[in-house]
């Protein structure tokens, strides 16, 4: 009797040091739940305002340990979109993006550090141009909960801001223009 009450106490112990385990989540971009926006100076005067339209990825999440979340996505550069089929086309050049080269973007996050709201920062490897380069991301949470379908959402926003040169990217579109800045939104259902 001694024993199966050690053996059943060990157990239990041994279960509630068990880490925490995130909820893993894939981005909902079926059905149009996520995006990611870009926008950059032009001549200093006005903002161009563009997104990649096709990406996808996944995502780690639980509230109760928030410092164990994780983000990875996968960006079709070719996607990119800008309202302008012409300039579209000239962004895709060798002069700019050289997708024929490099179609393809990614980022993979290595840590989070989270605030009292659900968000924080998130710090990860930024792949574009064939370079890669640590960023870090403002994230807000955005909510999560039970869809009408039977799914389990969660979503979040981010923001951060990149520098052209650092990728590669060195055709000069003017002091204004070396900043570019990302709006990430992202909605993930639970598997």
């Amino acid at each position: 009797m001694k024993a199966k009450f050690i053996t059943g106490l060990a157990l239990a112990t041994a279960i509630s040091a068990a880490p925490l385990q995130a909820a893993d989540y894939v981005i909902d971009t079926q059905g149009a739940h996520a995006s990611i926006q870009f926008r950059i100076s032009h001549l200093g005067t006005s903002w161009l305002i563009g997104r990649f339209n096709t990406f996808n990825g996944t995502f780690s999440y639980d509230a109760e340990n928030p410092e164990a979340s994780q983000v990875k996505v996968d960006v079709d550069v070719t996607s990119i979109d800008s309202n302008h089929a012409e300039r579209d086309k000239h962004l895709r050049g060798d002069k700019y993006l050289n997708t024929g080269d490099f179609p393809a973007a990614k980022f993979e996050s290595t840590s989070f550090t989270p605030d009292a709201n659900g968000g924080g920062v998130m710090k990860g490897m930024l792949t574009l141009y064939g370079n890669t380069q640590e960023i870090a991301i403002q994230v807000a949470k955005v909510g999560e909960g039970q869809d009408p379908w039977g799914n389990y959402r969660a979503g979040f926003s981010g923001t951060t801001e990149i520098k052209a040169k650092d990728f590669g990217l060195n055709y000069n579109l003017g002091p204004a223009a070396e900043t570019v800045y990302l709006d990430l939104n992202i909605e993930g259902i639970r598997q």
